[in-house]
């Protein structure tokens, strides 16, 4: 078998090989490191994985591209499995606002917030939307990230602009190296004009809005932001009931600022993650527990938000929950696509270790997105996502906070993404 690249010599192989499931508590622990490492690909496949040299039967030749992984710690592709992608706009202009003391759901009720995205996302063009998103996804290559999920959100009762977000990640997954999963989430706040009268939009969320969506395959998740003064458990239920009926996998913003009840919904429906959590109850969490509901957290919201309040990572975790990390990168309440700056607020804030947090951002990650036997870990037959950090062990990543240690970034089993170039355009 011919190598068509190589990573040799590598000190600190983290290759997450295991179950391709989500991993709880004592799972976490071992993330099968290899010292003096090595891996090699052909095509877009990994074939071997291993320590020293390279068996006899794969064979290498001028054609084949070595990698030295002398001094540096070695991951797999990392997954950012709760994103607000394609939007247009910013909301810098909301900062004073936060620095006054008003809240999300303040902001939100003075017709700020959501409602400010959306009318700016209304108004742009697919191309400004493709651009403004592609350059985003060049930010997060860059710092190791090798699958996306993307969520709509951003039309709520204008579906043509639903659509045309939806279809910008379409292009964008085709053409881009990173790897995009679609997310429906035209239930993410109420529009005005529902205000009074919020069930009727239910309605046309589950009889207009879920078919068509359906029907043109642009999405693979449905999604509802589950809060008080947006929609309610019951109305959350009917949307979720629904989508699984189209085929969809179903996820939910729960309980991230009032304990609804978003994590025992998140349990009866049998979701596959419940996300945010800040508020979630003891009774949610162990339900969630029970029905293996993978738990996204999103610190970096928490951290900009300046609330104050984090999700129990520790106790989700002991209570045997899976746990995933995410940016939740959006223009308001996390405008940031720096994974790696979640994960040292994951470990400096919400006290999770370094094992557990590489585990959230890839094995896990797989898992919140249903990808776990395709990418997540650094095993034969896997998709060849690679990251070659310029560190020398996975604690230097997080302690080291706020700056990119990313040296190199393969894809598919490609190099796109080399800290000492511009990106590679080799898709």
């Amino acid at each position: 078998m011919k190598a068509t690249l190589v990573i040799k010599n590598i000190d600190n192989l983290i290759t997450l090989r295991g179950e391709n499931k989500a991993r709880t508590l004592d799972d976490m622990k071992d993330i099968g490191i290899i010292n003096n490492g090595i891996i090699a690909l052909s095509g877009e496949k990994i074939i071997y994985v291993g320590e020293g040299d390279l068996p006899s039967h794969i064979e290498v030749d001028e054609n084949t591209t070595i990698l030295d992984g002398k001094g540096k710690t070695v991951t797999p592709g990392l997954i950012d499995s709760h994103t607000h992608l394609v939007h247009g706009g910013s909301r810098e202009n909301e900062l004073a606002m936060k620095l006054k003391g008003k809240s999300y759901l303040e902001i939100l009720a003075a017709g700020g917030g959501i409602h400010s995205t959306v009318k700016a996302t209304k108004e742009a063009t697919f191309d400004e939307l493709y651009e403004k998103a592609k350059k985003s996804l060049d930010i997060m290559l860059s710092y190791g990230v090798t699958t996306v999920e993307a969520k709509s959100g951003y039309g709520i009762d204008d579906f043509s602009t639903e659509i045309k977000q939806l279809e910008v990640a379409k292009k964008l997954n085709e053409d881009h190296p990173v790897d995009i999963v679609s997310t429906f989430m035209g239930a993410h706040a109420i529009p005005v004009r529902y205000k009074n009268n919020p069930d009727a939009f239910v309605d046309i969320i589950i009889e207009d809005m879920l078919p068509k969506v359906a029907e043109k395959n642009l999405a693979k998740f449905c999604d509802v932001f589950c809060e008080e003064g947006v929609f309610s458990i019951d109305q959350s239920r009917r949307i979720l009931q629904a989508a699984k009926e189209h085929g969809m996998g179903l996820k939910l913003h729960a309980d991230e600022i009032e304990p609804l009840g978003g994590a025992e919904l998140a349990a009866e429906l049998n979701c596959i993650t419940a996300d945010h959590l800040i508020a979630a109850s003891d009774k949610g969490i162990k339900e969630m527990a029970k029905k293996g509901v993978i738990a996204n957290l999103l610190p970096g919201t928490s951290f900009n938000l300046q609330t104050g309040k984090f999700a129990r990572a520790r106790k989700i975790l002991e209570e045997g929950v899976a746990i995933a990390l995410s940016t939740d990168y959006n223009p308001g309440s996390c405008p940031t696509e720096n994974l790696q700056l979640i994960m040292s607020f994951a470990s400096l804030i919400m006290k999770l270790t370094p094992e557990e947090v590489i585990t959230a951002v890839t094995i896990n990650g797989a898992a919140a997105l249903g990808l776990g036997e395709k990418v997540g870990s650094i095993e034969v037959d896997k998709q060849g996502d690679i990251v070659i950090f310029d560190a020398p062990n996975l604690e230097y990543i997080i302690y080291h906070f706020g700056i990119n240690h990313v040296d190199k970034v393969i894809k598919n089993g490609k190099l796109v993404y080399d800290s000492k170039l511009t990106r590679i355009n080799n898709n």
